[in-house]
C-alpha cells in the first residue's frame, strides 16, 4: 500500500516538473519569436551589441575550441561589419585571474578586425540576467541587440522584455554537443523564471560607463 502510494506521489511530482517544463518553454519561445533573426541583413540597426560570453575551450588543455564560442565572436563580426551595430559589449565571467571570458572575446573581435575603440568589456556578465541587467544600469542602453544562439538568445530576450527593454538578437549558428546544451537551456529556462519572480538582481554592478 505504502509503495503505491509512493509511486503515484511520484508519478504526480514527475508529471508536474515536465509540465512545468514544457509551460516554461512554450511560453519563451512563442513570446520572442519575432526578436531574433537569422539573416544578418534582416537585423534592425542598434548602436550596441551585447556579446553573451561562454567559454572558449572545450577541454583544459586548451587544445579544442567550443564551437558554441566561436560562432559566437563570427556572429558578432558579421553584426559589426555589415553597419548593424557600432559598439560590442562582451558580457562574460571574469571571475577569477585563470578565466576571463570578457578578455578572450575581446581579443578574438580584434583579430577579426573590429577596432579595440568599439569593444567594450563587461566583466562581472555571470549570468544572462546579469549581462541583461548591466547593460541597461551600467552602460546605460535600453535599446540593443543580444548575440548568441537561438535558445540562449530567446531567454536572453525573455528577460529584456520582462525588464522593459526593447532588443533583438542575432542568431549564431549552434555549436556541438546539441542535446546536453538543449536539455540545460530547458532547466535555466524554469530557474529564470524563478529569478524573476523573485526580483533577482545582478550579483555586481558598480560604476556606470557611459557608451558614446
Amino acid at each position: 500500500m505504502v509503495k503505491n502510494v509512493l509511486r503515484i506521489v511520484g508519478v504526480v511530482i514527475v508529471t508536474i516538473i515536465i509540465s512545468v517544463i514544457v509551460i516554461v518553454n512554450f511560453i519563451v519561445n512563442s513570446s520572442t519569436s519575432r526578436q531574433h533573426f537569422d539573416d544578418v541583413n534582416a537585423v534592425p540597426k542598434n548602436k550596441v551589441g551585447l556579446l553573451l560570453g561562454t567559454a572558449k575551450y572545450h577541454d583544459k588543455s586548451r587544445q579544442i575550441i567550443n564551437t558554441y564560442y566561436q560562432n559566437r565572436i563570427d556572429a558578432a563580426v558579421a553584426l559589426y561589419m555589415s553597419g548593424k551595430v557600432d559598439i560590442i559589449i562582451v558580457s562574460g565571467d571574469n571571475s577569477t585571474q585563470y578565466y576571463n571570458e570578457p578578455l578572450l572575446m575581446k581579443n578574438d573581435l580584434i583579430a577579426k578586425g573590429v577596432p579595440a575603440s568599439h569593444i567594450i568589456m563587461d566583466n562581472a556578465g555571470f549570468r544572462t540576467l546579469d549581462s541583461i541587467l548591466r547593460c541597461r544600469d551600467i552602460f546605460g542602453q535600453k535599446s540593443f541587440t543580444i548575440i548568441s544562439q537561438e535558445f540562449h538568445n530567446q531567454r536572453a530576450l525573455y528577460i529584456a522584455n520582462h525588464k522593459g527593454l526593447s532588443c533583438v538578437a542575432f542568431n549564431a549558428p549552434m555549436g556541438e554537443t546539441v542535446f546536453r546544451e538543449m536539455f540545460r537551456e530547458k532547466l535555466a529556462r524554469v530557474k529564470m523564471m524563478l529569478d524573476l519572480i523573485n526580483n533577482k538582481q545582478a550579483s555586481f554592478y558598480g560604476e556606470k560607463i557611459e557608451v558614446k
